[in-house]
């Protein structure tokens, strides 16, 4: 979708980031799953080289690395995911708010977007109760988009933006995707998940009005593009125990094969072409993902700085990964210009977002 250049546009006011208190280091991750794993039926020693391969230094977590050694059952996890996802919402909110020189009670409008947990209420619901929110605060939670969901929640909620201009929408994004990792689950995605996931949120605030700043950061055009007979690529398994990780092998593939003419019909679509773009803010789910986009771009590897050092930093962190790649590029120095966002989630699906900062 291209924005009607005659109505107000959605700007990003505000963008923060926060995570939880424990660090893990990948070489501590490395040796803690081999004392798990190693001598079982998975043939660990193959997965070893991943840990170094995965290209990430460190990780943050909800809890402690002891509490992935003992097994843990679906309430539990549940209860944790609850709790923290709050904490670090409200965190990442009142840094975003402050960003914005906005209160809590000029909040017009919530959307939070999570799928590493389930919340009923859903966490807009918690949020407001913690934060004391308004009680006119409209609510829009958004579950299942994973890792897209950072990308098309700020597409949402600049959609609401521009429908009641004036309003300030507070957009939230949590994953804690550290505890989904089960115990006795010996699989492959279970196991390649561990060198891969990290915790994690980000908020944005998002108005649009003759009132704001015209150097705030525009949202001049998002889009989607879901693949056919794609289901079974990536998403959840719901066991017993927890949620069970799903992803295919195949996905680097399919990036370097169907990505780039997703992205070009979307360009194309709102008048842009991929070298109008300064920036990428495009999700890292991994090293070969990484790679696999690069490629897919025409672009030397390496060219996707941005998204690597913040995989480097925090490992995949889902939904709120690529909003903490586009915070990063919104402090380095100079003018941004324009910045694609993109990520890829369940469906499968491809998100895209182009934001103009001067």
């Amino acid at each position: 979708m291209m924005i009607n250049p005659l109505a107000p546009r959605p700007r990003l006011l505000g963008i923060a980031t926060a995570v939880p208190s424990f660090v893990m280091d990948q070489a501590d991750v490395a040796r803690v799953t081999a004392e798990l794993f190693g001598g079982s039926d998975t043939d660990f020693e193959k997965f070893v080289p991943v840990y170094a391969n995965a290209a990430i230094k460190t990780r943050y977590s909800c809890v402690s690395l002891d509490w992935y050694t003992r097994a843990h059952g679906l309430q539990e996890r549940n209860a944790l995911f609850i709790e923290n996802a709050v904490n670090l919402l409200e965190q990442a909110a009142d840094r975003a708010l402050l960003q914005a020189g906005l209160g809590r009670a000029d909040v017009d409008a919530v959307v939070a977007v999570s799928t590493s947990g389930i919340a009923t209420p859903s966490l807009d619901a918690l949020i407001i109760e913690r934060m004391q929110l308004r009680p006119d605060v409209e609510r829009l939670p958004v579950f299942g988009l994973g890792c897209v969901g950072g990308v098309t929640g700020l597409a949402r909620a600049g959609q609401m933006a521009c429908s009641r201009p004036g309003t300030n929408v507070l957009l939230l994004v949590v994953e804690l995707c550290g505890l989904t990792f089960r115990h006795q689950d010996r699989s492959k995605s279970n196991i390649i998940a561990t060198a891969l996931f990290g915790d994690g949120a980000a908020a944005a605030i998002i108005r649009s009005d003759a009132g704001v700043a015209d150097r705030a950061p525009v949202i001049t055009a998002w889009g989607e593009h879901t693949w056919p007979d794609t289901l079974g690529i990536m998403g959840w398994t719901v066991e017993d125990d927890g949620l069970g990780v799903l992803f295919s092998r195949s996905i680097p593939a399919l990036i370097r094969r169907d990505y780039r003419p997703a992205l070009d019909r979307f360009l194309q679509t709102n008048d842009l072409t991929l070298a109008a773009i300064d920036h990428f803010a495009i999700h890292p789910g991994g090293a070969k993902v990484v790679n696999a986009l690069e490629e897919s771009l025409g672009f030397e590897p390496g060219h996707l700085s941005d998204s690597r050092a913040i995989l480097k930093a925090y490992g995949n962190m889902s939904a709120a990964t690529v909003l903490f790649v586009l915070e990063r590029i919104l402090k380095e120095p100079g003018p941004p210009g324009q910045i694609l966002l993109s990520s890829l989630g369940p469906g499968f699906t491809a998100g895209f977002l182009v934001l103009e900062a001067l």
